[in-house]
């Protein structure tokens, strides 16, 4: 039988790109790239608004015929392939990305009143301006349904769902009262591509569900209109809009429309599966399973870990959600992570502009630097914190400086910052009964910044395993269309089949140094103390000794 192929559609925060790989051996023979062009990089922003961060869906579409386009025209260079042998489509996409849209399913960006209007825009993961929202949600779910709560970590997010259209209500009102209901971008982009975005015929994946809208069968889906009523009677109408019913990536969107499939140059009918985050199927493409933590590491950072449906497991404070069905089919789906990573090295270098210097000039200076020699310690919390404060309200810090700090001394105590968050969320896995054996790192840092990496594994004492492929989102979306496709049309017949062809790691293990991580252990214990008396309420013990500690831990590495 001929080699067949699936691709693999991947939104991110600033690009889209579409991956073609072949479901026998997982080859990618084809990728293309799609930066979004609205906006700063992609995002629309507020200078008057810090919290606001948004995107055009017409990026999206386009994205789609650039992408997938230019991948079919680079995979015809490789011999025997034809579109024809494309028998499957997946999607991911970044999440909590909602946007309101009407009774026909269009966004209402699309309309002309609405056009040069945020708020009818795509609500992108990391806007926070619904955070007063957030805290209000929290307050009445612990009175009202604190199971609620219990199954998305103890606090409700400014970067999720219900927040997001709560505070659209309060600050925009008249796209709030236009939208039929909100949809979001992983539901509406698999809606587009098979012809069912209209509310009563758009299927919700359990991944956005589940972790950012407090959707759960035990409760029969959404929350249910008596609880979102007491928020505010307008959202018991939204409610309305929405199923009772949400699929896993093992299920169907539907078939690739005669539209699309005659726009891009396929086959119609093809299988396109269901729509998840990103970071959910960067764990797939990374190849989880039970006792594997998988590390998407990016502009943010998602930590990912599953679980058999047999096992019953404690509500851990502090998670994205524990859902069924959720990353895997067959499992509980975990989810943490951080709010910024690769942000806060763009920020250092794109705001504050040290003179002469680069990310590849500052990591250079940075990797000749020791653990503690620069005796700064940083907080990541430039974009508030997800796991485990659940908080963004939250702000970066640095502590130690002098007048003799350097750029890559900064910049250096800024990625080990970034390895501290990475430690408290492992160690939070580990306190509620998770077994991390091994931990799987792919996304665009991981593959590229081998200090990172090794200040990584430095930290968090554990060997680290890097995804083979560049764009393991993307190859976990293809693997989807692979499942969906199924195994008669040359796919696989799940996901442990699919895994077991077409997932590898790079033959490169970052190992921890003894020396290294013992001076870590110590930076860490004072960045413990750092985190918890400024992101725990009530948090006594004194911040006197960490100054006079990182000066000592500096004088040592320097001696």
């Amino acid at each position: 039988m001929n080699d067949r192929y699936v691709i693999g559609l991947d939104f991110g925060t600033n690009s889209a790109r579409a991956i073609i790989a072949n479901t026998r051996n997982g080859d990618e023979i084809a990728t293309r790239v799609f930066d979004f062009p609205s906006g700063e990089k992609g995002v629309i922003l507020d200078g008057r608004n810090p919290d606001l961060a948004r995107q055009d869906p017409a990026d999206y579409l386009e994205a789609v015929k650039v992408t997938v386009r230019g991948a079919l025209s680079e995979a015809a260079k490789t011999p025997g392939f034809t579109p024809e042998a494309v028998i499957g489509i997946g999607v991911d996409t970044t999440g909590s990305t909602p946007l309101p849209v009407d009774a026909g399913g269009t966004p209402l960006a699309f309309q002309d009143r609405f056009a040069a209007n945020p708020a009818a825009m795509a609500w992108l993961w990391k806007d926070h301006t619904g955070h007063a929202e957030a805290a209000e949600i929290t307050a009445l779910a612990g009175k009202m349904r604190p199971h609620y709560l219990a199954k998305c970590g103890g606090a409700y997010s400014s970067e999720w769902f219900w927040s997001k259209i709560l505070h659209c209500k309060r600050t925009a009102p008249e796209v709030f009262d236009a939208a039929y209901t909100w949809v979001e971008h992983a539901d509406w982009m698999t809606g587009v591509l098979t012809g069912t975005s209209r509310p009563e015929t758009l299927k919700r994946c359990i991944c956005a569900a589940g972790h950012k809208a407090m959707f759960n069968p035990n409760w029969g889906g959404y929350p249910d209109e008596a609880f979102l009523e007491a928020l505010d009677p307008v959202l018991g109408r939204i409610r309305a809009t929405l199923p009772d019913r949400a699929y896993t990536i093992a299920d169907a969107a539907g078939g690739l429309t005669p539209e699309w499939a005659a726009t891009l140059g396929l086959r119609e009918g093809i299988p396109v599966a269901m729509g998840a985050f990103d970071a959910h199927l960067g764990a797939v493409g990374s190849g989880i399973q039970p006792g594997v933590l998988v590390k998407i590491i990016g502009t943010s950072c998602c930590d990912m870990m599953v679980a058999p449906l047999s096992r019953e497991l404690p509500d851990i404070p502090g998670l994205c959600g524990i859902v069924p069905g959720s990353i895997l089919p067959d499992g509980f789906g975990l989810e943490a992570g951080q709010s910024a990573v690769g942000d806060i090295f763009n920020w250092f270098v794109n705001y504050m502009r040290p003179e002469n210097e680069s990310h590849e000039s500052l990591t250079e200076k940075a990797l000749r630097l020791k653990p503690g020699e620069s005796g700064l310690l940083a907080l990541d919390w430039h974009n508030g914190n997800r796991t485990v404060l659940v908080d963004q309200r939250l702000t970066g810090s640095l502590a130690g400086m002098t007048l003799q700090t350097r750029p890559e001394e900064v910049y250096r105590a800024l990625i080990e910052a970034t390895a501290f968050g990475a430690r408290v969320i492992m160690e939070r896995f580990l306190e509620y009964g998770m077994t991390v054996e091994r931990i799987v790192n792919c996304g665009g840092i991981s593959g590229k910044n081998a200090l990172l990496m090794q200040i990584y594994a430095d930290v968090m004492g554990r060997p680290l395993e890097i995804s083979k492929s560049a764009q393991t989102c993307a190859l976990g979306a293809a693997m989807a269309g692979a499942v969906v496709a199924g195994k008669a049309a040359g796919g696989h017949a799940s996901f442990t089949e699919a895994a077991g062809a077409m997932v590898h790691t790079d033959d490169k293990v970052y190992r921890p140094v003894e020396e290294n991580r013992k001076t870590y252990d110590r930076l860490f214990r004072l960045y413990r103390k750092m985190h918890d008396s400024f992101g725990v309420r009530g948090y006594q013990e004194g911040l006197f000794e960490v100054m006079k500690e990182l000066l000592a831990i500096r004088d040592e590495a320097r001696a």
